[in-house]
This record gives structure tokens, sequence and C-alpha cells, in this order.
């Protein structure tokens, strides 16, 4: 039978990959955390998003969540203990997936509010998700040397994502919200 929990971490530590047992409230714990939370939301995203092209490119950046989550956790004083696999090939791969979706889309003129379809919904929470694994991250950057494409790729998930939520809704004739302040 397998064993779900250890109780190695009652006491408010956890391990990480590079620097062994940590506080469970260290920025490398809060950074995996917040990245594990988007990897989850994206979940959320794939099991209510129809369409396949949308969900391919979903699960592709769960792939590459996994990695990023075990390079912040590889992180130690001065770098990673493992190779960065996220590379700025892997950003601009992502930037061409967003260009190719921005490209479908009318021109934006005015803000637009979360909302929309239950697909679009969630992808926009992906996004607000991935601005907080964004911040994490680069308040561990402060910290110690992480791979500087994972700040780059977790700042283009987020206009990935808002892309996505557009395109959703449009693709479903849902108007967007706009704010009603001038």
């Amino acid at each position: 039978m397998t064993k779900f929990y250890t109780g190695s971490g009652d006491g408010g530590s956890t391990g990480t990959m590079g620097r062994g047992r940590v506080g469970k409230d260290s920025c490398i714990v809060q950074a995996v955390g917040d990245i594990d939370e988007l990897n989850s939301v994206i979940g959320i995203a794939i099991a209510n998003t129809p369409d396949e092209r949308i969900n391919r490119l979903l699960k592709v950046i769960q792939d590459k969540l996994f990695i990023v989550g075990a390079e912040v956790s590889a992180s130690v004083e001065g770098g990673t203990r493992l190779r960065a696999s996220i590379t700025d090939t892997t950003v601009k791969d992502l930037e061409k997936e967003i260009d190719e979706i921005g490209s479908t889309l009318p021109e934006l003129k005015k803000f637009v509010l979360p909302g929309g379809s239950l697909s679009s919904s969630y992808l926009h929470l992906a996004r607000s998700t991935a601005r907080r694994a964004e911040r994490s991250a680069v308040a561990l950057s402060k910290e110690t040397k992480i791979n500087e494409n994972i700040l780059k790729y977790l700042n283009r998930l987020s206009s990935f994502f808002f892309a996505a939520a557009l395109y959703i809704n449009m693709k479903e004739g849902i108007e967007e919200y706009n704010p009603s302040y001038r």
C-alpha cells in the first residue's frame, strides 16, 4: 500500500532538492507552491475547455511547469543543481503560440474583466495565478540565482492565458466584459 504522508513536515519544514530541509514559509517553498497551484488551476481549465488546440497547449504548459517546479526546488546559492531545461527556445515557442492565438482576435480597445464562459473564466484564473507564481519566483531570485528563462516563461504564461481566454470567448460567441468606469 502506498503511504500518502510522512509526518516529516509536522514541525513546519519540508525537503527541497537543492537546500535540504527548509521552513515551509521560505521563499523557495512559496515559489514551488505557487507554481504547483498554477499547474492545478490549469488542470481545472483543461477539464472545462472544449477546444482541442488550447487543451493541447495547456498540457504542454503543465509539463513545462513540472520542470519549472523541479528547477526552482533544486535552486541553491549561486544556481541550480539541475541542468536548465527551460531555455530561451521554450520562451520563444510560447511567444509563437501567443502570437498565433492573438492574430485571430479582434483588436483590444478597452480593458477586459475576467469572465465569460466557464472555460474562459478558468483561463483568467490561471492568468492571475501565473502572475502570483511569477512574483514568488522574482522574490526567490533576489535571494538566490535561478534560471532567468523561468522568470521570462512565467511572465509569458499570463499573456498566454489572457489570449486563450479571449480566444475561447470569441469561439463561443461570448462578448467580453468591460469595466464601467470611464
